[in-house]
């Protein structure tokens, strides 16, 4: 049978089964997996007793408890389905994460309800990446139907460390030395292929004073005034980050935000104890160490010299950026080739200036792009928003180009 003949039949099985793709994906959004509190191991639990029911086996490898919940998660238990062929071919993993951020306010539908209206499937995690545990699914399904001589591997990885930062998650596996893929496809969205992002420093800074009674705060050290200085020479430096600017299409230039504040007491008493939580997003040109460097100076130049002030700064993250590696362009090359023919169009192929655990794969050295099932933007599918949605012809078209994809590393050779 010719190549163009077991592509179109590949399509063809994803059109006749896209029905259960999308009941899968609703079964996996009804299941929470709100990261905090991070309790997934149910998740896990249920995709493992679907694959079951096609005759597949799911490895279950659950990350010890106590170093869980010292991260700050109740529960993680990631999952490797090995689909070994002949000899001779690759090994390609496909990662998408279950882990999600809760569904916050302002829903007008059910964020677990994986509800089906307009040609679009609603629910915390339809866009990111649930929708990718189905696409990857059903392509190697797909793959799998034609009855061909296949060569080499598929591992689909379905882990639940991203929103954490990923290193209980592919970290994991990969320290475990569980899995050494030799390609691999992360999530992503439709009309792209990511192929680089960003890196991310998370500090939490905390800054000690003295409380004392409102009435007299000459009496005391107030931390609040102090975290007031740092947070006005974090601000004050955003002018001159707009100013480094990355090379690669998609990412502009560095960010530094404060996400969170807590301190105080309470109402009459000054300050003794603020605690700031700070993100600091790095282009993939900017060396980390450098980055840090500059950032606790930053924070030290601007208490210094304010009596009984006392600054400690620990770091919470540091994920490091994703860049091409040798063979990645082969990944890019059958996407883009497959999605030119089930979409109609050329994709892009840039940066972005998000981070994800796919990093952790390129910082053991295999090549990874993300691509899966989403909209042209983030924003446009409500990601990690109220009415996170998905257009179900995304879901079919990506599962197509994944299928596509797969049959070029795998398939019968010409």
């Amino acid at each position: 049978m010719s190549k163009q003949q077991l592509s179109e039949r590949l399509c063809a099985w994803i059109d006749q089964h896209f029905e259960e793709e999308v009941g899968v994906l609703q079964q996996l959004i009804r299941i929470p997996t709100d990261t905090p509190p991070g309790n997934n191991a149910p998740h896990a639990d249920a995709v493992a007793a679907l694959v079951q029911t096609w005759g597949w086996q799911a490895e279950k490898h659950a990350v010890p408890a106590e170093q869980v919940r010292d991260y700050g998660m109740q529960s993680i238990t990631n999952l490797i389905v090995r689909r070994p062929y002949g000899d001779g071919g690759p090994t390609l993993a496909l990662n998408a994460h279950g882990d999600v951020v809760p569904p916050g306010e302002g829903w007008t539908r059910d964020p677990y309800g994986g509800e089906v209206a307009d040609g679009r499937i609603y629910g915390r995690a339809a866009a990111v990446s649930k929708s990718d545990f189905a696409s990857y699914l059903f392509a190697t399904r797909a793959l799998e139907s034609l009855g061909a001589a296949l060569r080499g591997a598929v591992e689909l990885h379905f882990t639940y460390d991203e929103e954490f930062g990923g290193v209980l998650g592919p970290g994991w596996l990969l320290e475990q030395q569980l899995t050494r893929p030799d390609y691999v496809l992360a999530a992503g969205f439709s009309y792209n292929v990511v192929t680089a992002h960003n890196a991310c420093l998370q500090f939490e800074v905390t800054v000690h004073g003295r409380a004392t009674h409102g009435s007299m705060p000459e009496t005391g050290h107030d931390a609040l005034q102090a975290a007031n200085a740092i947070l006005n020479a974090i601000y004050g430096a955003l002018p001159g980050l707009k100013e480094i600017r990355s090379s690669i299409p998609g990412i502009s230039h560095p960010t530094m935000i404060v996400g969170r504040i807590d301190g105080g007491t309470n109402t009459n008493v000054v300050p003794g104890k603020v605690v700031l939580k700070m993100d600091r997003r790095m282009i993939p040109e900017e060396d980390p160490a450098q980055v840090e460097a500059g950032v606790r100076k930053l924070i030290a130049d601007a208490v210094a010299g304010l009596p009984g002030i006392r600054v400690e700064i620990r770091r919470l993250l540091l994920a490091r950026a994703l860049r091409p590696l040798p063979g990645h362009e082969k990944l890019v090359e059958s996407l883009l080739r497959n999605a030119e023919q089930v979409m109609g169009e050329t994709l892009t192929t840039n940066g972005s200036a998000l981070y994800t655990d796919a990093r952790l794969y390129g910082e053991a050295g295999i090549p990874v792009v993300l691509f899966g099932a989403g909209p042209r933007t983030l924003m446009e599918s409500n990601a990690k928003q109220a009415d996170e949605n998905l257009a179900l012809e995304d879901l079919r078209k990506a599962t197509k180009v994944v299928a596509l994809m797969l049959l070029d590393f795998l398939g019968p050779q010409d």
